[in-house]
């Protein structure tokens, strides 16, 4: 049995596949801006895309499916909290992002203001769409909520399927932010060249001056990213689940993720673990984290199947993995806001 918002739930299953919110899903301020003429853009389209209706039926139930579906406030506030450096610094040209910062505001108040601890809606398979793709749809508030605090591309929702005490199934949703996503995004150009010839010269001295300062921030974030390496080696020379001590096999995890850390904390040693391939992946993935006393939680969005092959024990003590108050409040953050709990 497991506990969300003060009610029992026994659980049955996780959905095999990771719901990336789109750009056609959200409300028209979260958009991302294009070269077409405003006047004619649509304001997003409320059915979401889950998979295959193949996979989505056999999960949900049966064809024609009307399901009873879930959210909690906590990790609506939780979720906001984690993606308010993106509306204060966006890593993507969002329709409304002058106006972003206010939105952010508005956003948590309306979620601290809601009555329920649990937001219930209903979802329905829309079998009116011809193909293979399969849709959900609803018109419940706690639906429409996810679509005004989805921010499209770096968003996206995993869902549980559980029993209430009474063998009733709901089916749990959560929204995530994907901090790799929100990585590559600023790590694209936001200016491009034309040639001097269709510009004024001082347009052109202008883009070719941010360009600079560009390859300047590429720069000094790789030079930051080896000094926080080889400072995190001196701290963890090894691996604590492998005890493998080879660096090359070794990879500088941050446990609060580089994309929602500040100069500072992304640069901080104690921010980290060096750890190999696999596990950083769990870690950085959120479906492993650790307590202040060692042990390593497992997220229950990894099946027992896959556990099993990688040899992950839930609350095993890992004797040599480092612990100390400055990792203790960074971890804080990692099972608040990474961790799929």
């Amino acid at each position: 049995m497991i506990q969300l918002g003060g009610e029992k739930f026994k659980f049955i299953d996780v959905f095999p596949k990771i719901l990336t919110v789109p750009d056609s899903f959200v409300v028209r301020n979260n958009k991302i801006q294009t070269t077409k003429d405003k006047t004619k853009e649509s304001h997003g389209e409320a059915k979401l895309y889950i998979s295959s209706k193949d996979i989505m039926r056999d999960f949900y139930g049966h064809e024609g499916f009307r399901v009873t579906c879930f959210m909690l406030k906590q990790d609506l506030i939780n979720y906001l909290n984690t993606l308010k450096t993106e509306y204060l610094n966006p890593s993507q040209a969002y329709r409304g992002m002058d106006s972003f910062a206010v939105l952010w505001e508005e956003r948590m108040n309306k979620v601290k203001l809601l009555q329920d601890e649990i937001i219930i809606f209903e979802v329905s398979d829309q079998t009116q769409i011809k193909g293979p793709r399969g849709y959900v749809n609803s018109s419940d508030k706690g639906y429409k909520l996810i679509r005004e605090l989805s921010l499209p591309l770096i968003s996206y929702i995993l869902v549980k399927k559980l029993s209430d005490t009474g063998g009733s199934q709901l089916y749990y949703w959560k929204l995530f932010v994907d901090f790799d996503a929100i990585e590559q995004m600023k790590s694209l150009p936001t200016v491009f060249t034309y040639g001097k010839s269709k510009m004024q010269d001082q347009e052109a001295e202008n883009i070719e001056t941010q360009i600079e300062e560009e390859v300047k921030t590429i720069k000094r974030g790789r030079d930051g990213q080896q000094k926080y390496r080889e400072k995190l080696l001196e701290q963890c020379p090894f691996c604590p689940f492998t005890m493998v001590a080879d660096d090359r096999l070794l990879i500088a995890s941050h446990i609060k993720p580089w994309a929602v850390a500040d100069e500072n904390e992304r640069t901080d040693p104690y921010n980290g673990y060096m750890l190999t391939p696999t596990y950083d992946r769990l870690f950085d993935q959120g479906f492993i984290t650790f307590t202040e006393d060692r042990h390593v939680h497992i997220s229950n969005f990894l099946s027992k199947r896959t556990c099993k092959q990688l040899g992950l024990e839930n609350d095993k003590f890992i004797q040599m993995l480092p612990m100390d108050k400055k990792r203790i409040k960074y971890l804080e953050f990692h099972k608040q806001s990474v961790f799929k709990d």
